[in-house]
């Protein structure tokens, strides 16, 4: 999908049809173009305009790429991680994909293979202060929205964690387990790609060259900068504390768990003992051959009840052994 954008004299984001961007008239300075999972038709179209190449372009839509910073004679690559969630079942799951922010003299192109709230709030104007004809400066503004989703989401996985952890008092099963797994997973991949993020963005405070070029720093730029820089870090801890958190609960409740179902397991072995022992002796007096209490006496007359009687004497002395043992 091709996106295009372009801000007017009253700093507006005012959408450009690919009809009239792909028209001989129109000066397509200081335009946006933004793309999400494209297809190598549209990849080719947009190399063609901006004159940067396919592979570039593409750098975006692996979901494996590092974050970097990369430069050429007339262009910048930014590459940076994203966070991404999205509904499963009956809870959420987050994970990372990289964004790609190239920036030329003439426009500024995005690339990401999904369409992420990251991006959608600058479509829906959900950004103050910011203008597609002062490139550098969105850059960083996408960039200091990435950090702000990062805590966001942490924030929602930590309350997410608690949630779980509510559910584990007082239930046996592995499902709330398994989503213990699934967001300790989200705070690694976070914890990962904030670490690559926090390095170009170090790289970018410190930019010269062909860099420095590209991506002008000025006096308000630095702040958002620094702005961005700190909440990286700090969304670094949180990833680094929630997962330790998690980590330490997951194992204490797999622990409860086993627990539980060892105890469940002892008592069920104690009550098959208890019942096996009237079996026993029901299973000896069913017996084809001789067995006292059947000569036909006065004595043996009774002798059901007196089986009876010894099964339930060697039942109650059976169990009153177990619980002084703790096995009932």
């Amino acid at each position: 999908m091709i996106e295009i954008f372009k801000t007017d004299v009253n700093k507006k984001l005012q959408p450009i049809t690919e009809e009239l961007f792909l028209s001989p008239e129109y000066e397509i300075k200081d335009s946006w173009i933004n793309l999400v999972n494209p297809s190598d038709k549209e990849v080719a179209l947009i190399s063609k305009i901006s004159g940067i190449e396919d592979d570039v372009l593409k750098a975006a839509l692996d979901s494996e790429e590092r974050s970097r910073i990369e430069t050429e004679d007339d262009y910048a690559l930014v590459l940076v991680d994203i966070p991404v969630i999205e509904e499963e079942d009956d809870y959420y799951s987050y994970f990372t994909i990289p964004l790609g922010v190239l920036v030329k003299e003439n426009l500024i192109i995005t690339v990401c293979l999904k369409d992420t709230s990251v991006i959608r709030d600058f479509i829906r104007n959900r950004v103050k202060g910011f203008s597609t004809s002062m490139k550098s400066k969105f850059m960083f503004q996408i960039l200091n929205n990435v950090a702000s989703k990062f805590i966001a989401y942490l924030k929602q996985i930590d309350k997410a964690s608690q949630r779980i952890q509510n559910e584990l008092h007082k239930s046996t099963r592995n499902k709330e387990l398994i989503q213990m797994l699934d967001l300790e997973n989200s705070l690694l991949y976070f914890s990962t790609s904030l670490a690559g993020n926090d390095a170009v963005i170090t790289k970018l405070m410190n930019s010269k060259g062909k860099l420095g070029e590209f991506l002008k720093i000025y006096e308000d730029d630095r702040d958002i900068l620094e702005d961005v820089s700190i909440e990286t870090k700090q969304a670094i801890e949180m990833s680094s504390i929630y997962r330790n958190i998690i980590s330490t609960t997951s194992e204490t409740f797999a622990s409860v768990i086993s627990n539980n179902l060892n105890v469940v397991m002892k008592v069920l072995t104690s009550v098959t003992l208890i019942i096996s022992i009237p079996t026993l002796i029901a299973s000896i007096w069913g017996m084809n051959t001789w067995v006292p209490f059947q000569t036909g006496s006065v004595l043996d007359k009774a002798g059901f009840f007196i089986v009876v009687g010894i099964s339930l004497i060697c039942t109650i002395i059976a169990t009153i052994i177990l619980k002084k043992k703790k096995l009932l």
